[in-house]
């Protein structure tokens, strides 16, 4: 197991890749920490892995709130005595070009997928330095990397998230604090649905990339553990694309 006795906190955990982190990491050995604003699919996630005799804790956390971060991180100390793992993965997509976007849509957006990342880390890391390390995943996406069609307010955010990684990499190197990224392709979860929803031609975007199909949650859950774990021990400041080939064309 490669995260036995690891307690590990992902935010956004109560569907999709959160959800598929969460029971992968479990798998692994991991006492996890599912955090999430939806308290009914939270709870049925942690539900779920203590029927499978995981320690598991579901805490009510909307990451765009200083005290919901901070209380996430004093319970998880609270309840396993430390953090190893911070899985920042809680985010928010809206379709729309800088004209279509609203100010609320774009505070939104930005507030969850780069404010929720850097609370929910401000609060983890002196918990991490004073147990002598900790690694910190943060969930980005393909669009940190390139621009999409009318997606200007989430290719931003995700683009702040990137270099946020890099910039925390430096910071906390010396702590034993490892920060890397994960870049996402299309993947099949409720948000991309909503997604596709918007688009002109969601079938041709369904295919995309050179594997020509989204990927399922657990194959980006696997990037998380590999990001998380000591398999990707001399790894910080970095990101991985998994993203069925689309950055390669």
């Amino acid at each position: 197991m490669r995260l036995k006795g690891k307690v590990a906190i992902i935010t956004g955990g109560a569907s999709g890749i959160g959800r598929s982190t969460a029971e992968l990491l479990a798998d692994e050995g991991a006492r996890v920490v599912v955090a999430d604003v939806d308290d009914v699919q939270g709870q049925a996630v942690v539900d779920a892995l203590r029927r499978r005799e995981v320690e598991a804790e579901f805490v009510h956390t909307d990451v765009r709130r200083t005290a919901d971060a901070e209380r996430l991180v004093a319970r998880t100390v609270e309840r396993f005595g430390r953090v190893d793992v911070l899985v920042n993965n809680a985010g928010v997509n809206i379709l729309g070009d800088v004209v279509e976007a609203t100010e609320d849509q774009y505070d939104l957006m930005m507030d969850t997928n780069v404010r929720g990342t850097f609370l929910c880390t401000k609060h983890a890391v002196p918990v991490m330095r004073r147990q002598g390390g900790g690694t910190i995943v943060n969930v980005a996406s393909v669009a940190a990397v390139v621009g999409a069609h009318r997606n200007v307010v989430y290719d931003a955010s995700k683009g702040a998230v990137l270099n946020m990684t890099r910039a925390l990499a430096v910071d906390h190197a010396a702590d034993g604090i490892r920060v890397n990224c994960i870049c996402p392709g299309l993947v099949d979860t409720p948000m991309t649905q909503r997604w596709l929803a918007g688009q002109a031609h969601p079938d041709e975007i369904r295919r995309y990339g050179l594997l020509q199909r989204p990927a399922r949650p657990e194959e980006i859950a696997q990037g998380i553990l590999f990001l998380a774990s000591d398999m990707s021990s001399y790894m910080t400041g970095g990101y991985l694309a998994v993203d069925g080939g689309f950055l390669a064309v």
